[in-house]
């Protein structure tokens, strides 16, 4: 059964430490929700108390029509109608993969022939039908994943919790099981909240995506309106960038964005708000926004957007090459990518998109160096 989870203005602290500020989400029944933020941004402590491992100090969750916590209400995690798979596996060492699974049955007091028949079940999707009897020491790592997944799935609840279940496996082997995670849980149903430090990841799985700092919850969307739209430099940075210029408003900003002239040229970026001519400017740029070409196969004019720049790195990628580039002044841009390798030492002409420029006025410190105020929360529903 599906459920619409619902959390309002959550606040958590160990002891001085204010973990999670005022945090409030929704999420629509069999959404896909990623919460993303660095190490530190509270996530881990607000997937702990969604799953009932925490108490939260204010605020409330519910999940479909049942009040999870709320002031003195705190429903036990096995009391709430969800599964969790966890980044070291959290397998019972002395039981098999099919005991490991049909664990999560117990409570459910179904008849002993249906729990097998569920637990063969979802075993034959994780791939693991013939591992039945092997123990988690006989077991890889992605089997041992695998396992997990399976017992989440089995009983069939009405939220999955995910905590950074993919950080321990090696590259290759976290890619196959990501596609495994999004196919699986989507044909369960489930409402489900996943949290990473991993954007690739999170832009990978994500219906819609939270972004967490400094234990607020600063943006939430799809992936493309946090990729097109950061609403921070903090979003942007954390969400990818090939680098970063400085400048100011070469005149007001319009509609189209607005003409930033930095000490490598003049760059058309978007803005989130109106500036005006003079403005000093933080320019953010995503890798996708940079497409480069031998200097001498253009003309000696450079319109707005087109740079000059230097490769100092050449890496191959299998489909193409990724370069570092260095700007006049000395900023360099990484993960500038080409099917053609530019060797180092080659002059190119850098074109910037401005979908993929991102202008931020520069924050004004006040005479008496007061600190940054934390970012506001943000209450989004999904």
């Amino acid at each position: 059964m599906t459920s619409h989870l619902r959390v309002e203005n959550l606040s958590k602290s160990f002891g001085s430490s204010r973990v999670l500020r005022e945090v409030s989400f929704s999420v629509q029944p069999g959404r896909f929700l990623v919460l993303l933020g660095p190490s530190g941004s509270g996530k881990t402590t607000l997937l702990r108390c969604l799953a009932g491992i925490e108490r939260a100090d204010a605020g409330s969750i519910h999940l479909g029509d049942r009040l999870l916590a709320h002031g003195r209400t705190h429903l036990a995690p096995d009391r709430r109608d969800l599964a969790m798979v966890f980044q070291d596996y959290a397998l019972w060492p002395h039981m098999s993969a099919s005991a490991n699974v049909g664990y999560a049955l117990r409570r459910r007091r179904l008849a002993e022939r249906e729990a097998h028949t569920r637990v063969d079940a979802v075993l034959d999707r994780v791939g693991l039908r013939e591992h039945a009897a092997q123990y988690p020491h006989e077991l890889s790592g992605g089997q041992q994943q695998r396992v997990a997944l399976a017992r989440a799935l089995v009983a069939e609840p009405g939220l999955l919790l995910f905590d950074e279940p993919l950080s321990n496996l090696d590259a290759d082997l976290r890619e196959r099981l990501r596609v495994e995670i999004s196919t699986l849980t989507r044909e369960s149903g489930a409402t489900v909240v996943y949290i990473t430090h991993d954007q690739s990841e999170a832009f990978a799985l994500a219906d819609e995506i939270g972004v967490l700092e400094g234990g607020r919850l600063v943006q939430l969307g799809s992936p493309e309106d946090l990729y097109l739209r950061p609403s921070s430099p903090f979003v942007a940075q954390f969400t990818g960038l090939a680098g970063e210029l400085t400048g100011h408003a070469a005149a007001a900003s319009t509609d189209q964005g607005v003409s930033v002239r930095t000490g490598a040229g003049v760059v058309l970026a978007g803005s989130g708000d109106a500036v005006t001519a003079g403005t000093a400017l933080r320019l953010l740029i995503r890798p996708a926004a940079v497409t480069l070409v031998d200097a001498t196969e253009l003309a000696a004019e450079a319109a707005t957007g087109s740079l000059t720049g230097t490769v100092v790195d050449t890496a191959y990628r299998g489909r193409g090459y990724d370069h570092v580039l260095e700007l006049p002044g000395g900023t360099q841009l990484t993960g500038v990518f080409d099917r053609l390798a530019h060797r180092r030492g080659t002059r190119v002409h850098v074109h910037l998109d401005p979908e993929g420029c991102f202008a931020f006025p520069e924050p004004h410190p006040s005479p008496l160096s007061a600190p940054a105020q934390s970012p506001e929360p943000v209450s989004t529903r999904i």
